[in-house]
């Protein structure tokens, strides 16, 4: 924004030297014309210096009656007194008399100057600019319409300030604005600007959003439409609400030819006084049309509005503001209160009535808004409406909530508030509907006395029958249900109607369409005052769909039962065939200089047995068989499998094949015979009479050879596991085996981990083993007992030492 700046001196326009196009003569010498314009435009600037000089001496004036009233003096002293006071202040006279005013009057104006005062270091600046408020002041109070304010307003207090333009709107009580008056457009824009709708928005609408108005850097960046839009677009704009009494009257606009930059405070102050100065003259002079007919308002008089408000169904408020001595909106007076009025607290309708509405209702300024809503209606006069808005009421210090339709709209200087407390009653028999409509609940109440029966709706469409039809008596209740139900249904009524105690009971209600619901009735008795039953009440409810729920999960749970059953028994079985052919401990092995053991360790779940093996026995040839394997899978058709192949195992040795031959034999019979299993294995063939021992693997570890204190298994052999390919060749390696040597075969369920590699569980295993006791058989149960395996699957362990 430009700063304050003073108009420039008007120069004296040349009347000689034109040139004949410019109103002289050839010879240049003035024409008719040119001496015409040249009066014209002194005759205009004397009336602008006779208006100036006129408003100062307004304001001189206006001093010396301060005087006179401060000093008790007469006229004459007192313009000899502020003589003397100006010429000691070494101030001009109108400076001087605006300051007096100043300090009398404490209004607006006196804010804005002793804020400017405070916010400039050049004092004459500041009394320069209280001096084109005041004159701006005088020549508004003493023109005789907006237009002519509008006039003064941009003359005296805008151009100071860079503005080109103003227009002052005025605002109608249907929330649509009118130009009152406007200085520095032109009269073609002026009348297309004289009406704006309700709903439109503009920059003057736009200023009504907020008490501090809307400052604009440029028209062009908001894209809003606005007077003027055309020859000002990139001009900066102010938009400020002008209020008085907490009512808004309209709105000054204010339009520069530059953007606007934030404005120092002080300026947004001036602009704040001018709005106010716009309110008066709204006030005073309202609206007109542009015939210069008086536009109407709506019900300028209370009486006529209480009329209104008595004529409401809803409980009604008439209210008319409430001001403070400096004229500022601080309450407003309950004026009339209609004959629907219910006051939430239950104070009768005269002790509400003339009452301030803070006063007799305090929460109004709480968390429901109320107060500043209806502020807002008043100052705008925009109508406010609310659906289900909570108030709170103080009854003896405690607050009552109460939810109601609000309505507020002003009407002339007064506003009308109308709220409609919803009904509680009303609603809670809505929510009972929507509940018998979700439970699918009718209700019903017999009168025994009178024969009166009274269904609901939701009854009647639980029966399949019209609202039309009779409803059914209790009595008759067995007619209408399947016959296998009547002595249920009997046993209901005789507890209902003979013992006079609460019944209930379920039975399938045969309705006329063929249609068979299975119902809940439930009911009580109700006694008079002579213990004497008259009235039975209570619900029906449809549980047919809760009824085929419960047969559906009957039906899943016997499935479930029966296929439960079918699995323990599987488990059982497979666990009976297993331990039948790998017994957990067996006999020991007699063969000289040999001591041999196995171990077998079963699932610790049933579900998980699996298909782990062993065997050592003593062939006709007097060497020893020496086998461990693990068929994939668990169940039945695991342990049958590894039945097969150990059996296959055992009758191929007798043909006295090494271990590579047999497990390629076993290999066939793994691919074409036992349904394409897959399995590992090692398969040794020792000799007693010269330590030695031949052995091949089958995609299994290879056996572990423990001397004296060392453990490590013996070399990786090839050997594809069993069942892969029809045909497979598998590597045979023998190893000479001293006293004491232990050679050790196992499963991998003795050092499988979930959370290790078999390498780490391997060396685990090592370490284990080393430890060497006594007897064979504490070896190997000390390897079950250190084993740390976490799969629950089958363990075998088959081992030998040289004696």
């Amino acid at each position: 924004m430009s700063d304050l700046r003073q108009p420039p001196e008007p120069q004296s326009a040349p009347v000689v030297d034109q040139p004949a196009v410019d109103g002289n003569d050839g010879d240049g010498q003035p024409s008719p014309v040119g001496r015409l314009a040249a009066t014209v435009e002194r005759l205009r600037r004397e009336v602008r210096a006779a208006q100036a000089e006129a408003d100062g001496r307004a304001l001189i004036e206006l001093a010396k009656g301060i005087l006179v009233e401060r000093l008790g003096c007469g006229p004459a002293q007192a313009s000899r007194q502020l003589a003397e006071l100006t010429a000691q202040a070494g101030v001009t006279p109108l400076e001087f008399a605006v300051e007096v005013i100043n300090q009398a009057s404490r209004d607006h104006v006196s804010e804005v100057t002793s804020a400017f005062l405070a916010a400039t270091a050049d004092p004459p600046e500041a009394h320069s600019s209280a001096v084109r408020l005041r004159t701006a002041e005088s020549g508004a109070l003493a023109a005789q319409d907006t237009q002519a304010v509008a006039d003064s307003l941009l003359e005296h207090a805008l151009t100071p300030l860079g503005a080109e333009a103003v227009a002052i709107w005025a605002l109608g009580a249907d929330g649509s604005l009118a130009l009152a008056g406007s200085a520095g457009f032109s009269t073609a824009e002026a009348g297309r600007w004289r009406h704006v709708p309700p709903g439109v928005t503009t920059v003057a609408r736009r200023g009504l959003a907020e008490r501090t108005g809307q400052w604009i850097r440029s028209l062009s960046e908001t894209g809003l439409p606005s007077i003027g839009q055309h020859h000002h677009s990139d001009g900066g704009r102010v938009a400020v609400p002008a209020e008085t009494g907490g009512r808004i009257q309209g709105v000054l606009e204010i339009a520069w030819a530059a953007p606007l930059e934030p404005p120092p405070p002080p300026i947004v102050r001036q602009v704040e006084a001018l709005a106010e100065l716009c309110a008066h003259t709204l006030e005073t002079y309202g609206l007109h049309h542009p015939d210069g007919a008086p536009l109407p308002t709506v019900l300028p008089d209370v009486s006529e509005l209480m009329d209104l408000a008595d004529g409401l169904h809803d409980p009604a408020l008439v209210l008319v503001p409430h001001l403070d001595s400096d004229g500022h909106l601080v309450d407003f007076r309950i004026h009339h209160v209609n004959s629907r009025f219910l006051d939430p607290a239950g104070r009768p309708r005269g002790a509400v009535s003339g009452a301030l509405l803070l006063e007799a209702y305090p929460m109004a300024a709480g968390h429901s808004e109320l107060f500043e809503r209806m502020e807002r209606v008043y100052a705008t006069g925009e109508p406010f409406r609310a659906h289900r808005m909570r108030l709170t009421a103080l009854v003896d210090d405690v607050p009552l909530a109460a939810v109601a339709d609000i309505n507020i709209s002003r009407h002339g200087g007064s506003v009308l508030l109308i709220w409609r407390i919803e009904d509680e009653t009303a609603r809670l028999a809505s929510l009972l509907q929507h509940a018998q409509r979700l439970g699918r609940i009718g209700g019903f109440e017999e009168n025994l006395l009178t024969g009166e029966i009274t269904w609901n709706g939701q009854l009647y469409h639980l029966y399949g029958r019209p609202p039309s039809d009779p409803a059914v008596r209790l009595e008759d209740l067995a007619a209408h249900a399947h016959p296998d139900d009547a002595v249920a249904i009997g046993r209901f009524l005789r507890t209902l109607l003979h013992q006079r105690r609460p019944a209930s009971t379920a039975f399938r209600l045969q309705r006329p369409d063929g249609v068979t619901r299975h119902i809940r009735v439930v009911a009580e008795p109700v006694l008079d005052s002579a213990g004497q039953l008259y009235v039975v009440r209570g619900a029906y409810q449809d549980i047919s769909a809760h009824h085929w729920t419960e047969v559906a999960l009957a039906a899943t749970r016997d499935q479930l039962a029966h296929s439960e059953q079918q699995a323990s028994e599987r488990d059982r079985l497979t666990l009976q065939l297993q331990h039948a052919i790998m017994p957990p401990t067996r006999a020991p092995l007699e063969v000289p200089g040999l001591d041999v053991a196995v171990r077998y360790r079963p699932a610790e779940t049933q579900h998980l047995v699996g298909g782990d093996w062993y065997d050592a026995v003593v062939l006709p040839s007097r060497l020893v068989l020496l086998c461990v394997g693990d068929v994939a899978g668990h169940g039945i058709e695991a342990a049958t499998s590894m039945v097969v192949l150990r059996n296959a195992l055992r009758g191929l040795a007798v043909t006295g094949a090494g271990p590579g031959q047999l497990l390629s034999w076993l290999n066939m019979v793994a691919h074409h015979l036992t349904g394409a299993v897959t399995a590992t294995a090692v398969c040794g063939l020792y000799d007693p009479e010269n330590n030695t021992l031949r052995w091949a693997r089958a995609g299994h570890l290879p056996p572990v050879l423990v001397r004296g204190s060392d453990a490590a298994p013996l070399p990786l052999v090839k050997g594809l596991l069993l069942g892969a390919v029809p045909e497979a060749t598998y590597e045979e390696h023998e190893v000479q085996l001293a006293v004491d040597d232990t050679l050790l075969m196992y499963t991998d369920g003795l050092i499988e981990r979930r959370d290790r590699s078999v390498e780490e569980s391997l060396a685990q295993f090592l370490t284990v083993a080393r430890a060497v006791p006594p007897t064979l058989d504490q070896q190997l149960d000390r390897l079950l007992t250190h084993s740390r395996s976490d799969t629950d699957d089958d363990t075998c362990i088959v081992g030998i030492r040289v004696a």
